[in-house]
């Protein structure tokens, strides 16, 4: 990991929009899109709240990017996610032409930069992505943990209520 101190000041806003997508609801994933030393692009996960399953934090950022910038191809850019990308939104950076992914926490499942898969490292592909993984990977993997315990929670306090479980009715 090199990671430099402008890694860790981007991973942090890519928190607060992860923070965002908890809030609403949706896995807290955040990520944006830097050119030049600016913001270019943002977004966090929400396929739940827009009945898409595209609509992955890094989607999200890349189609604000390519909005802003007007042109899809964003070489140059660096973009910062706080969950390692799965192969959908793998395949979006490279056709997206970003040069750089700094990701925060690993994601041993569905990660396909380094975990599960290798894409980037796949020989066809056309472009090059320079990686650097496990960006504040501590906060990062624990705004995921959090967000997972406190839904299996809530689920089995909805399994107990309608079981009849902790009532104090006979």
């Amino acid at each position: 990991m090199n990671d430099t101190p402008e890694d860790r000041r981007w991973m942090a806003r890519a928190l607060e929009l992860a923070a965002q997508a908890g809030a609403a609801g949706e896995v807290p994933v955040g990520a944006i899109v830097v050119l030049d030393g600016r913001e270019v692009g943002a977004g966090f996960n929400a396929p739940i709240s827009h009945c898409d399953p595209t609509a992955h934090a890094e989607i999200r950022a890349l189609r604000d990017a390519a909005a802003r910038v007007g042109n899809y191809r964003l070489a140059g850019a660096t973009m910062y996610v706080t969950l390692e990308p799965c192969t959908m939104c793998v395949g979006a950076i490279v056709h997206g032409r970003i040069s750089r992914l700094v990701y925060g926490a690993a994601e041993p499942k569905a990660g396909a930069v380094e975990s599960a898969r290798r894409t980037l490292e796949e020989p066809h592909l056309n472009w090059r992505v320079e990686v650097c993984g496990g960006v504040m990977a501590e906060p990062c993997g624990r705004v995921i943990s959090e967000f997972f315990s406190r839904r299996r929670r809530e689920i089995r306090q909805r399994r107990q209520q309608h079981s009849g479980k902790g009532s104090t009715d006979s």
